[in-house]
């Protein structure tokens, strides 16, 4: 029997991220499209008109470049963000660009920040951060994967590029670790079998009663083969000849 908190794949894994970074460049194209630049619609920090840009900035990307380099690992970590702790995705999602952002309003320079980013950083640091805290062997292995794929994205939160948001990707990893600390409870783990109750015992399970004291298996318990015997029907075939006219 499934338990709600066992890992299942559903097209929510697949389908949600999915939509998301096809919906990034279908705005993208509208703007290459209708000749528009949604730039100015970013974080400007500590501006009351820059505070929309918390919502919309992770739609704005400047360059088909730019979208590309950001697609992927959103794919990627939010297909293992719906797999791996689907009972808190939509959280982590909607709560990670709201508070990024507004750490990213807070303390960026004065400047238009956008893209997706700040939303990559913030699920980067939560997956990783949380397979380390929870202890749990799967989410363990989903951080050493996590960190084997993005790791060099560490350096990004320093300003060791002009032109980017360091500000935005600082502001997601706190954001990440901040999360990873907080949703303790509701997160996947792996199914549990009946051997491993704590109210679980030997001698009421039928297959660990085909073994023996030495652990040899035993095909036909003595008791079943007596049970067997004693309830043999017994068939006799009489042959009459047939008198002949």
């Amino acid at each position: 029997m499934k338990s709600k908190s066992q890992f299942q794949f559903t097209t929510g894994v697949v389908g949600y991220p999915v939509f998301f970074v096809l919906f990034l460049w279908i705005v993208f194209w509208f703007e290459v499209r209708f000749g528009y630049n949604f730039n100015t619609f970013g974080i400007y920090p500590r501006t009351f008109a820059g505070l929309r840009g918390v919502v919309l900035s992770p739609f704005i990307h400047s360059s088909i470049e730019h979208l590309y380099h950001n697609s992927m690992p959103l794919l990627i970590l939010s297909m293992a963000l719906f797999y791996f702790y689907r009972a808190i995705a939509w959280r982590v999602l909607i709560y990670g660009v709201l508070i990024s952002g507004f750490l990213t309003w807070c303390i960026a320079r004065p400047a238009y920040h956008i893209g997706a980013s700040g939303l990559i950083y913030v699920l980067f640091s939560f997956i990783f951060f949380k397979g380390i805290i929870a202890k749990n062997y799967r989410f363990v292995a989903l951080s050493l994967g996590v960190i084997f794929l993005y790791g060099s994205m560490i350096w990004y939160v320093f300003p060791v590029e002009e032109g980017m948001s360091w500000e935005g990707h600082l502001a997601g990893l706190i954001t990440g670790l901040v999360f990873a600390l907080f949703f303790k409870k509701e997160i996947a783990g792996r199914q549990t079998y009946a051997w491993e109750q704590p109210d679980f015992k030997e001698a009421d399970d039928p297959f660990l009663n085909h073994f023996d004291e030495d652990g040899n298996f035993i095909e036909t318990k003595p008791e079943e083969i007596e049970e067997e015997d004693s309830q043999q029907i017994i068939i006799n075939y009489n042959y009459k000849k047939k008198k002949k006219d």
